[in-house]
């Protein structure tokens, strides 16, 4: 079980941050684009019933996640997370009434089953509950420059394919550093209670990385296609995500000739997730 459940949750999440990128990338589309990071961007979607949608499902998402990390390695539960690329194109498909091309059904069957190598291979172990406040400060230091050179990057870019990545590609470190401090503030509270969590710095950072994670998301998904942010945003978030576990939380990986499974599954993964980009070139399975 204390595998079982991780997976289960991190599944539920995975599958409810892909519905709820499917509605917000369809709400997205409704507002004026922008040239530049604008804030007001949230206040026009507000009155999106579907970006209230894809909220509510963040939310899902988040509980989802927070039990998941409580339970199990940041190594772990992250990396599942890649998962969210490949569902969010089947819902999409759906929600559009597309057909899902034979091609598309292989991508995802790569990405599935070199996440499968992959955690079976590195069998990701730990699950160390306080991490040194000096690691943090180096952490938050190198997240933050990431997340601003990738920012400043893609704002600078015209809308399409290069800014859509490059802000997908902040978003996703954001991502994986609000995971890592949601983890760090989730046992907080199992064991000081709700009084201790809400006097910890960790929750209002992860609060605060969240927060930063969603302006990003918004402004990567209505700076180009889902298919250029949504890659760099998961593939990103999962391999910040398992450097965060073993740098913060000594996470161990298994290693020698198990980096060879590792690496394999690693190539599966990313060729599928590149073949689902490829195949979805020139359509945007989350616009109406």
């Amino acid at each position: 079980m204390g595998f079982v459940l991780p997976v289960l949750f991190a599944l539920f999440a995975a599958f409810s941050n892909a519905l709820a990128t499917v509605l917000q990338r369809r709400a997205a589309l409704t507002v004026p684009q922008s040239d530049g990071f604008r804030v007001g961007l949230v206040l026009d979607l507000l009155r999106r019933p579907l970006w209230i949608g894809g909220i509510l499902a963040v939310i899902a998402a988040g509980v989802g996640q927070a039990v998941a990390l409580a339970t199990g390695a940041l190594a772990l539960v992250q990396p599942l997370f890649v998962l969210e690329l490949p569902l969010a194109l089947l819902i999409a498909s759906l929600v559009t009434r597309r057909r899902f091309p034979g091609t598309l059904w292989l991508a995802v069957a790569g990405v599935v089953l070199g996440l499968g190598i992959v955690l079976v291979a590195a069998s990701p172990a730990g699950n160390r509950t306080h991490v040194p406040f000096d690691r943090w400060v180096l952490a938050l230091v190198a997240c933050a420059g990431a997340v601003a050179v990738a920012a400043v990057a893609g704002l600078r870019r015209p809308p399409g394919r290069t800014r859509a990545g490059c802000l997908g590609a902040a978003t996703a470190v954001c991502y994986a550093l609000t995971a890592a401090l949601m983890k760090s503030a989730v046992h907080v509270l199992d064991d000081g209670g709700l009084g201790a969590f809400l006097t910890t710095w960790e929750t209002y950072a992860f609060a605060a990385s969240g927060i930063c994670a969603l302006l990003l998301l918004e402004h990567a998904m209505q700076g180009g296609p889902l298919v250029a942010s949504q890659p760099a945003l998961t593939l990103g978030d999962a391999g910040v995500s398992v450097a965060l576990g073993v740098l913060l939380y000594e996470e161990h990986l298994r290693a020698q000739w198990w980096l060879v499974p590792q690496f394999l599954g690693l190539a599966l993964i990313c060729a599928g997730v590149l073949a689902l980009a490829r195949a979805e070139a020139g359509q945007d399975p989350g616009a109406t």
